[in-house]
């Protein structure tokens, strides 16, 4: 695992660092055809033809897989058949098969293998792939997938390299602490599974070209300074003018001003802030 740096054969390739694809197992393959559905991209567009989302279009033809991130059929013990690469996510995906027949996806940690043998429940032990409850995981754990919600799913630490730690329960609640230095309260009966999530490297993939970020669906994203009045604050001016204040396209000004909503729902839940 890990990422390559290539011959400077062409201007593109000069400055490449791609990834190796080490851990990736099925590289030729079809995905499991019953666990995807067609991915229709919009460009940016609405229904009536009008670019609503800039720097959107273009890119390679895609399939989406369907991961699961529930894990709730509990104490069903499922087999690693594959490790496979995902073109809509930075992180590999794992296809399992249970043991009842049924195949599904899950994000692929670091350290798991084809052929290891993963369960989720609340008795399952603390290794590598298995998924169980907060309030079950043992102290100093690092974990990933977490649910804020029960049963609703993983929604924190799905990305390549992403985890937390549990580090103190009490009541209803299991503290985690985040790698920015977050600390943060979930409710023990949401589902996390142990370990990181594999392809940490992925962080030091440097695409090469324009032509690469187009492959992957993304059109140029223009800075304000460089627009005219009439697109943006931070535009006009003669010459190589700064645009005064950093500012959103709306005019909200960025860089350093605290956007999140002090009425949050969440904010009760934070205990730590992160780290400046």
């Amino acid at each position: 695992m890990g990422v390559r740096k290539l011959r400077p054969m062409t201007p593109g390739t000069r400055h490449r660092m791609a990834p190796d694809f080490a851990e990736v197992t099925v590289k030729k393959s079809a995905p499991e055809k019953s666990l995807t559905v067609p991915s229709k991209r919009s460009g940016g567009r609405n229904n009536t033809g009008k670019m609503t989302m800039r720097y959107m279009g273009g890119g390679h033809k895609q399939k989406l897989r369907i991961v699961d991130f529930k894990r709730e059929k509990f104490d069903v013990p499922a087999t690693v058949k594959s490790i496979e690469y995902d073109p809509t996510r930075s992180a590999r995906i794992a296809l399992l098969f249970y043991a009842d027949g049924e195949k599904r996806y899950i994000i692929a940690p670091k350290g798991l293998e084809v052929g290891q043998v993963v369960v989720s429940g609340e008795g399952v032990a603390p290794e590598v792939g298995n998924a169980m409850p907060l309030s079950k995981v043992p102290m100093g754990t690092i974990i990933h997938n977490i649910e804020l919600k029960p049963g609703k799913g993983a929604s924190m630490s799905r990305s390549a390299g992403a985890y937390a730690q549990i580090v103190a329960r009490e009541g209803k609640y299991a503290t985690l602490k985040l790698p920015s230095g977050e600390m943060r309260n979930v409710l023990t009966t949401c589902m996390a599974t142990i370990g990181a999530v594999g392809n940490a490297e992925h962080m030091n993939v440097v695409l090469g070209k324009a032509g690469r970020n187009r492959w992957l669906g993304r059109r140029p994203r223009v800075r304000g300074v460089v627009m005219n009045p009439v697109d943006h604050p931070m535009g006009g001016g003669e010459g190589k003018s700064s645009g005064g204040h950093p500012r959103s396209r709306k005019g909200l000004p960025a860089k350093g001003l605290k956007t999140r909503t002090p009425k949050k729902y969440s904010n009760r839940l934070i205990i730590g802030k992160k780290k400046k």
